[in-house]
């Protein structure tokens, strides 16, 4: 992962945080002329508890090598946060916290009313009881400031306590409370793994004792065939504000193609095979169930287009998603899972790297590299002997490590001599 700012696809902290950065240009199958203009955001919604908030990315390949932080303003009187390149709607928050897409706020950047981009009216409902059975909310800390975090949605898988949920509803995150819709209760979740180049992720139940949670009543799941037409629903934690609601449609097409932008790292991403629908997604939603008009789980809500007054949602397929949940909890890491959480070292990178090594701008406290000598201005050249000429190529000799392991940084320091230090690596945030 490179530790550039990722939270836009130049790699530089917008003037307000987003939680999911705007795409590049519709790479749709058979995609209509007016929607060519679009591009497609990541739908996790990034609150903020304080006036100053800490942009931080992890980078790129799956493997925190450290975090980059960026002091990033969000105005007590203007949206806490904007989900891509949606304008919102001109509400006002009287807080710290704000509304979203042209609400207002309670201050706390969790609540508020809104009324969708512009002038136009969310077309959600407040989730039903049935609805709302086998659906969690959950809240991330992200990275090492817990003033900054994301909510999105997941879909209880088992009754011992797996949830299924969209990666980037949990990259960056170092803290994960989760809530099961139907019954109100709040547990601490753990990551059992990851996949970002398919945007799942799986998460542990976990009680007061770190004991998996039992009992619960998992969601219903439908992995036949949806077709063009079908009626379909979106349940998701609209902009985050821990409530679920309901937004219906149809099913405009299938076997869709679309390429986004990382929220955390700004790269762009294709994901392919999905179902497309006119339903309301909003921010918040990722993760969450697209459900069939049997009321079953069909696909998981992933992204929707931005730009444009009217939105286009799409879902990973519920067959699909499940394939790649089954992989993770049976520990089968690969190529794209990562199981657990990764290795992490802890260094701050310089947005202005130069090729000649990768530039130090601060270590992350608490972390491996704190107390290590290693500092800001430092120059790392290597790990264990293979030279990092950039940022990606630091992240990919971290990533070959796992937690616990030993490994030898060689740097220039700020004086100009050369220098190692053996650095323990520890669990950074989530992939």
């Amino acid at each position: 992962m490179s530790d550039t700012d990722p939270q836009s696809p130049q790699h530089h902290a917008p003037s307000a945080p987003r939680d999911d950065a705007s795409g590049p240009a519709l790479s749709e199958p058979g995609a209509t002329p007016s929607r060519s203009g679009n591009s497609f955001r990541r739908y996790r919604g990034l609150l903020i508890g304080g006036a100053t908030v800490i942009a931080l990315g992890i980078g790129a390949c799956g493997v925190g090598v450290g975090v980059a932080l960026a002091g990033v303003q969000a105005s007590s009187t203007s949206q806490a946060a904007v989900p891509g390149s949606l304008t919102p709607g001109g509400g006002t928050g009287n807080g710290s916290g704000g509304g979203l897409r042209g609400g207002s706020g309670d201050g706390s950047g969790r609540h508020g009313t809104f009324t969708g981009p512009g002038t136009a009216s969310v077309n959600a409902t407040a989730a039903t009881s049935a609805q709302k059975v086998g659906v969690v909310t959950i809240l991330s800390t992200l990275n090492y400031d817990s003033r900054a975090e994301a909510a999105g949605t997941g879909i209880i898988l088992s009754s011992r306590g797996e949830i299924l949920t969209n990666n980037h509803v949990v990259q960056g995150s170092t803290a994960i409370t989760v809530t099961v819709e139907s019954t109100g209760a709040s547990y601490t979740a753990r990551v059992v793994g990851t996949d970002e180049t398919d945007d799942i992720a799986v998460l542990q139940l976990v009680d007061s004792s770190g004991a998996p949670v039992t009992g619960l009543t998992k969601a219903a799941i439908d992995t036949g065939t949806l077709s063009a037409g079908d009626a379909v629903t979106s349940v998701g934690n609209a902009e985050g504000t821990g409530n679920l609601v309901a937004a219906t449609g149809t099913v405009t097409a299938l076997e869709q193609s679309i390429t986004v932008a990382n929220d955390i790292t700004g790269a762009d991403e294709h994901l392919s095979g999905l179902i497309e629908t006119d339903a309301d997604v909003v921010s918040g939603d990722s993760g969450g169930p697209l459900i069939d008009k049997q009321g079953a789980v069909a696909g998981v809500v992933t992204a929707a287009s931005s730009g444009s007054r009217t939105v286009t949602g799409y879902a990973i397929p519920i067959d699909t998603a499940l394939g790649i949940a089954k992989q993770i909890v049976n520990g089968q890491a690969s190529s794209t899972i990562v199981i657990g959480l990764p290795a992490f070292l802890g260094v701050e990178l310089a947005t202005d790297q130069t090729g000649s090594g990768v530039l130090i701008s601060g270590i992350v406290a608490g972390s491996a590299a704190a107390g290590t000598g290693l500092a800001a201005g430092d120059t790392i050249t290597a790990v264990d002997g293979s030279a990092a000429t950039t940022a990606d190529s630091l992240s990919s000799l971290i990533k070959a490590h796992a937690i616990g392991d030993r490994v030898t940084i060689s740097y220039t320091d700020v004086a100009g001599a050369a220098q190692q230090v053996t650095v323990t690596l520890a669990a950074g945030p989530a992939a």
